[in-house]
């Protein structure tokens, strides 16, 4: 991962040493979840076995081993596998969201295909199709590993009695109404043959061991990526029921429509039950969380000298109410020295929504940031970061931003306008134009969303 960049134009805290701070205890939470290394810890293999988080496979009754992976990780986690696994390994094919240079150092056994995000695009469609026709290669006595990350939902898609453009219509509509990644993943499983338990599904009669590295609150497994080989318990009067919460039964095509409303009166086949045989040759195994980066910021904090508290790992809500949230945090600390006195450092993890109003740019930590500015205005020696884990928030090339005490101030030097802003969704320009984004580039992994309250 690269360096954490703060391009300040002008700066009085935090001070350059602070910073330095600041970006030894993001790395900490990142390397904590380092994929390729996760991946390699779960894995490990002797002349009779192979072991896959805990769980033996006898070399003798084993056909080949087969790998998917598909996710923001998809490079890392297939680089851990291969690590240790090499020769052993038959073949693989890889969904992941930008290709890298040298098929990313894998071998030539192991195919890699692009698909879109946050929409599925053509190039979604295209991998669904192949991910079907290499699952459908299968056989018995085969062992698929499957190595699942967050972005999977996008990156690949087979539609099933609805049309691509169907589903980016959904998906605009979902992301645009404030709904939540479970309530969406909801309505993906109903009308996707890859999502709800459907790749497992595909790829009998041969095993799955599927190793995930979670980007959903609480690590639930048939929501991680869309849970293509974990159980799902929500139906599809479940699916209909977001529709209606976000009032979008209306605005939704006529075929999604028919489909759900075929299913919940029983005409068509449901996800993957709990209950359903098919599970007994299926294993599930988180090796990555939130709470993982987390635990390891906080541990590097202590280690920086601070007081520090890790908050919640399940930040949710309303990006921007998150972040007054926050802040009145650091309010209260400056007031009262509570709940911690300083140096302190505060740590949330998860995953905040924008209900979009505006015409501009931004992401759901940049707004949260922008939202916490408002409160914070006028702390001394305050400073919150926030970042998603992968690198990028929102449709910009920022992981996230900074926010101080001094925000607002050096905002109304330069004539900005914050609520206006705030208002539009415009984050990006308003952090942009203060040098206040937080900029990662690509980290390779994916494990929601950090912020770090710093009261020095």
């Amino acid at each position: 991962m690269k360096r954490l960049v703060f391009h300040h134009l002008y700066r009085m805290s935090p001070t350059e040493t602070q910073l330095e701070q600041i970006e030894r205890i993001v790395q900490a939470a990142l390397q904590a979840v380092d994929p390729q290394r996760a991946v390699r810890s779960a894995i490990r293999v002797d002349d009779a076995q192979l072991h896959v988080a805990g769980r033996a496979y006898d070399w003798a009754s084993l056909g080949r081993v087969r790998l998917v992976g598909v996710g923001k990780a998809a490079y890392a986690m297939a680089r851990g596998a291969v690590a240790v696994l090499g020769s052993r390994l038959a073949d693989g094919l890889l969904i992941a969201k930008h290709l890298e240079e040298d098929n990313g150092g894998l071998p030539g056994t192991i195919r890699v295909l692009q698909g879109d995000h946050p929409v599925p695009g053509p190039r979604s469609a295209a991998a669904g199709r192949e991910l079907a026709a290499f699952l459908r290669q299968g056989r018995a006595g085969d062992l698929l590993l499957c190595l699942i990350s967050g972005g999977g939902s996008a990156l690949m898609t087979l539609p099933v009695g609805v049309e691509l453009e169907d589903l980016q219509e959904l998906t605009r509509l979902l992301l645009a109404s404030g709904a939540n990644i479970n309530e969406i993943n909801t309505l993906r499983k109903h009308l996707d043959g890859v999502k709800g338990g459907g790749l497992a599904r595909l790829a009998a009669p041969a095993q799955v061991a599927t190793l995930a590295l979670s980007d959903v609150i609480g690590n639930p497994l048939e929501v991680i990526a869309s849970g293509p080989t974990a159980a799902d318990p929500s139906t599809y009067q479940d699916a209909l029921a977001v529709l209606a919460k976000y009032h979008l039964t209306e605005r939704v095509s006529e075929r999604i429509r028919a489909v759900l409303e075929q299913g919940a009166r029983g005409q068509l086949p449901e996800t993957l039950k709990p209950s359903d045989p098919l599970l007994d040759r299926v294993q599930n195994a988180i090796v990555g969380s939130n709470l993982q980066a987390a635990g390891a910021a906080l541990e590097q904090a202590r280690a920086e000298g601070f007081h520090a508290l890790l908050l919640t790992t399940c930040l949710q809500g309303e990006a921007r109410q998150a972040g007054a949230f926050l802040a009145s945090i650091a309010r209260q600390i400056a007031d009262t020295g509570q709940p911690l006195a300083r140096p302190a450092c505060i740590i949330a993890g998860g995953e905040t929504t924008v209900t979009l109003r505006g015409q501009g740019r931004g992401g759901r930590n940049q707004e949260l940031a922008l939202g916490a500015a408002l409160l914070l205005d006028g702390l001394a020696q305050v400073a919150l970061v926030t970042l998603g884990t992968d690198g990028e928030d929102g449709p910009t090339d920022a992981a996230g931003a900074l926010a101080t005490g001094e925000t607002l101030s050096r905002a109304r030097a330069l004539g900005l306008d914050p609520l206006a802003y705030l208002n539009n969704n415009d984050s990006y320009a308003f952090f942009k134009a203060l040098g206040d984004l937080v900029i990662t580039g690509p980290t390779g992994t994916n494990v929601n969303d950090l912020a770090f309250l710093f009261a020095f």
